[in-house]
């Protein structure tokens, strides 16, 4: 094994849609492609009990993201892949670290400030809807990170913050018990655009503007039907680096395909015939992974034996570092 650890969480909150396939699936699957690493992905299910509470939901979601990735090119002999709630050593770290970490660096977390914010807005109560999950979840996301010496974490700018406390937390420990654990680092794709949905606006299952990723192929030419276009005739060139159709076009085409598509934009097209192009290469693209993913869907068991074959390699890598911890508060003599 290289001695860089890469970890990738993925928590199910819901359908996975092309956005979230092109902002963060794609790039991090190109992580254990493009450099020699040991490279960790997880299904956060456990995170997802913050705000997930009804079984049959749960348990649909955490398939679902797990049979999205192995679908879309994620090779489980090649990296380690792993459900975080077949990881008992990660719970036992999380309640370790829970108690050297001030309450004042999880009142700065952004998530809960942001419900204490909707709260106020809402003039209820500050902590009206907040468990202690959602209060706790950057050390839960700490003990992620930190059980693995992770070296690299890809995260989006929103999670920044996830990793600095992880390295505060750290910092506590190495302090109070003897150097123990790394310094993570977290890596940002700087060039990862804003993915439009449907009405333009940013696509996120919150606007309601989504595109779901193995969705059939016939719904999937109506969705992309729907995508807002401008009122430009048919027939008058188009500017094509400022059209959303476009834009998304050059996530799933080839360079030749993009810049003959770029020439028709430019020469005129109509935003039927722009839309039918999109679908053209969308459902090319999607065609055998979709297939693979309904078989993966339809056969449970299968998505559990790698979940439950990558969670022994998770925890044979976790093992020493846990037993490390615990000699050092003292767990053992």
């Amino acid at each position: 094994m290289s001695q860089e650890i890469v970890l990738t969480g993925i928590k199910p909150t819901g359908k996975v849609h092309l956005g979230n396939y092109i902002a963060a699936i794609k790039p991090a699957l190109a992580i254990a492609q493009e450099r020699p690493c040991t490279a960790l992905y997880f299904i956060a299910d456990y995170h997802g009990l913050t705000f997930i509470q009804d079984r049959n939901e749960f348990n649909d979601l955490s398939y679902g993201i797990a049979a999205t990735w192995l679908a879309i090119g994620l090779d489980p002999e090649r990296v380690i892949f792993y459900r975080q709630s077949d990881v008992p050593e990660i719970f036992e770290l999380s309640w370790i670290l829970s108690c050297l970490t001030p309450k004042g660096l999880m009142n700065r977390a952004h998530a809960y400030k942001a419900a204490l914010d909707t709260n106020q807005q809402l003039d209820v109560d500050p902590d009206t809807g907040v468990n202690m999950g959602l209060f706790t979840y950057p050390i839960l996301m700490a003990a992620d990170i930190l059980l693995f010496q992770s070296d690299i974490v890809p995260v989006g700018k929103d999670q920044i913050q996830h990793v600095e406390i992880a390295r505060d937390i750290a910092e506590a420990f190495n302090r109070n018990y003897g150097e123990t654990f790394k310094m993570p680092n977290y890596l940002v794709d700087e060039h990862t655009a804003v993915i439009p949905g449907l009405d333009g606006r940013k696509m996120s299952k919150s606007y309601n503007n989504t595109i779901p990723l193995f969705e059939t192929a016939e719904n999937l030419k109506k969705l992309i039907g729907k995508i807002k276009t401008d009122s430009t005739p048919p027939h008058e060139p188009k500017e094509p680096d400022t059209s959303n159709i476009f834009s998304l076009y050059t996530h799933f085409a080839t360079p030749d395909q993009i810049e003959a598509f770029r020439d028709q934009f430019r020469s005129g097209i109509s935003w039927g015939d722009a839309k039918q192009e999109l679908f053209r290469v969308v459902n090319a693209f999607l065609e055998q992974p979709r297939e693979k993913y309904n078989d993966l869907i339809a056969s449970p068991d299968q998505i559990d034996k790698i979940l439950y074959e990558g969670a022994q390699k998770a925890r044979a890598l976790a093992a020493p570092l846990l037993n490390e911890v615990k000699q050092r508060i003292g767990r053992y003599r």
